[in-house]
């Protein structure tokens, strides 16, 4: 990529409960955005398969290829109706809820001694800017402890390796009919995710931008 600029932006399949992720179809909308703000920027898409082998696998490959300064990441909360953003993750796991491949995480954390990670001040930017659109979204603390979490810790992990993206940011968001349609009378939709995303993306890109002006468009961040 030879933009002055990348943004990796990633969602997931569906998993156990929930057959239909509308991140799959909200990651797609944001890459195919054309906008003024968006002209020297590369973005780069990804959809995770719900499983830890995946994002181990994956997630390097990824960095490694795309060389991104920013993650924006998206998950779904099946039991949330407002758009979580999420400012830390947990060094937790849970045995309960297997991957697709049937695995369930032998150890109770992630990795080490510490508790949570945190995103960063950023995403108070990208709270306002979402709510700026007229969705209702919420900052959150707790990731869980599935796939969302461990990407999230994975993520965290990179931006503190210099060749790794300089901010990482990780938004839940409720689960969808099909269409697109809201689950609940009045609730979220596609098009709401959509203009929310849009909002929380180009807060990222400048971010990024205020994160490394001295050495954007490097290849050796």
């Amino acid at each position: 990529m030879t933009a002055s600029l990348r943004i990796l932006v990633t969602g997931f399949g569906p998993f156990p409960g929930a057959p239909f992720n509308p991140t799959l179809p909200l990651v797609g909308r944001l890459a195919r955005l054309r906008r003024p703000a968006l002209n020297d920027v590369a973005i780069a898409t990804h959809i995770f398969r719900v499983t830890y082998e995946a994002v181990d696998r994956e997630l390097p490959r990824l960095l490694s290829m795309h060389r991104p300064h920013a993650l924006l990441m998206f998950g779904l909360a099946t039991r949330t109706p407002w758009l979580r953003i999420e400012t830390r993750a947990r060094n937790a796991t849970t045995a309960t809820w297997p991957d697709l491949d049937g695995v369930r995480m032998a150890k109770r954390s992630i990795a080490g001694t510490a508790d949570a990670r945190a995103f960063g001040p950023h995403v108070v930017r990208l709270l306002r800017a979402a709510r700026a659109t007229g969705i209702d979204a919420r900052v959150s603390r707790d990731p869980g402890g599935y796939l969302c979490n461990y990407l999230c810790w994975r993520a965290i992990e990179a931006t503190r390796y210099q060749a790794g993206p300089r901010l990482a940011a990780f938004i839940h968001v409720p689960p969808l009919k099909r269409d697109g349609s809201a689950r609940l009378p009045g609730g979220i939709t596609l098009d709401h995710l959509t203009d929310a995303g849009e909002a929380m993306l180009l807060e990222m890109v400048k971010a990024a931008r205020r994160a490394g002006r001295s050495d954007l468009g490097s290849n050796s961040l």
